[in-house]
C-alpha cells in the first residue's frame, strides 16, 4: 500500500498513541465526516506495519460486526476485520483461562466460534468444502475494547482502530475429520449458544446470527480480503475468530463467563476475568 497522506499518518499518529496510553478518543468520523472505511483500512495497515516493527507476531485474524442483530445497536452497516497477535492469543487450559484487562478500555466480552486453518480457503461457500480447509473449530471468546469513548463510532472508526480487538481466548479445539465434518457442516447455522455470568444466563444466540453461520462469515473474510490486493490471503496455521454470536457485554475484574453450544460439539470453558 502506497505512503499515508498526511491527513491519514495524523490519524494513525493519534491512534497509536491512544492504544499505547489506553486513552480514548473521540469518534474519528465525528469531527472528520469524509473519513470512510477504504481509508480506514489505509490506518489499518499502518497500524499493523507499526506493531510488527515492534516484534508483535500476527497468528490470525478477527472478524468483527458479523452479526446483523446488532447492527443497528452500534451504528455499523457492514462486517470489518483486523489481526489476532501472538500478545492476544490466550488458549483455555483444562477447561479453564484468566484474562488480564490492562490497557483495555470499556473491554466488552463475546462469545464466538474460532477456526484453525489447515491450507487456504476454497472458493464459493459450501460449508462441507470449506471445512476441508479448516484443521479445527473451538469455542472462543474475544474480549473487544473501544478507543472510542461510550463506544460511540462509525464502522470506519471500528476498522481503523485495530477492529476493536483486545483477546482473544480460544477453548479446546475438536479435529475437523471426514468423521464430523458433514455434522459439523449442519450444526454450524442452526446451533444456539448460552452466554453466562457466573450462573446467569445473560442471552442466547445463535449460529444463524453471524452472517449466516461462522462458516459463511468465514468465506466473507477471504472475499473482503480477496478485494484488498495488500492484505495478506488467509493461510495455513491462521486462527479466525468468526463474530459475536450474541451482543457484547462489558465485563469487570472478579467475574467469570462461560458459554454453552449447543449441538456444535465443542465444550465451553471458563472464563475468570483478573
Amino acid at each position: 500500500m502506497a505512503g499515508l497522506t498526511p491527513r491519514l499518518a495524523a490519524i494513525a499518529d493519534r491512534l497509536d498513541a491512544a492504544f499505547g496510553s489506553a486513552t480514548q478518543l473521540p469518534g474519528i468520523g465525528a469531527t472528520d465526516p469524509a473519513f470512510d472505511v477504504v481509508q480506514a483500512y489505509e490506518v489499518l495497515e499502518e497500524l499493523h506495519a507499526r506493531r510488527v516493527a515492534r516484534g508483535l507476531r500476527p497468528v490470525g485474524r478477527k472478524i468483527g460486526f458479523t452479526n446483523t442483530t446488532i447492527w443497528e445497536r452500534y451504528g455499523v452497516d457492514r462486517s470489518m476485520w483486523s489481526h489476532v497477535w501472538d500478545t492476544t492469543l490466550i488458549r483455555a487450559r483444562d477447561g479453564r483461562a484468566g484474562v488480564a484487562l490492562d490497557g483495555l478500555m470499556e473491554p466488552r466480552i463475546e462469545p464466538e466460534v474460532a477456526f484453525g486453518l489447515a491450507a487456504p480457503l476454497p472458493p464459493g461457500d459450501d460449508p462441507v468444502e470449506l471445512l476441508r480447509a479448516i484443521a479445527w473449530v473451538a469455542p472462543a471468546f474475544e474480549i473487544v475494547h473501544s478507543v472510542y469513548r461510550g463506544w460511540k463510532f462509525t464502522a470506519a472508526d471500528c476498522a481503523a482502530a485495530l477492529g476493536l480487538h483486545g483477546r482473544l481466548v480460544v477453548g479446546e479445539p475438536v479435529a475437523v475429520s471426514d468423521a464430523n465434518r458433514a455434522a459439523l457442516a449442519a450444526a454450524m447455522p442452526s446451533f444456539e449458544v448460552e452466554l453466562l455470568r457466573g450462573d446467569d444466563v445473560v442471552e442466547r444466540g445463535a449460529g444463524a446470527n453471524v452472517l449466516g453461520s461462522p462458516l459463511r462469515a468465514l468465506a466473507h473474510l477471504r472475499d473482503v480480503l480477496a478485494a484488498q490486493p495488500w492484505a495478506p490471503p488467509l493461510a495455513a496455521g491462521e486462527v479466525v475468530t468468526t463474530g459475536t454470536l450474541t451482543d457484547a457485554h462489558p465485563l469487570r475484574p472478579g467475574e467469570t463467563w462461560r458459554a454453552s453450544y449447543g449441538i456444535l460439539p465443542v465444550r465451553g470453558f471458563e472464563l475468570v476475568v483478573l
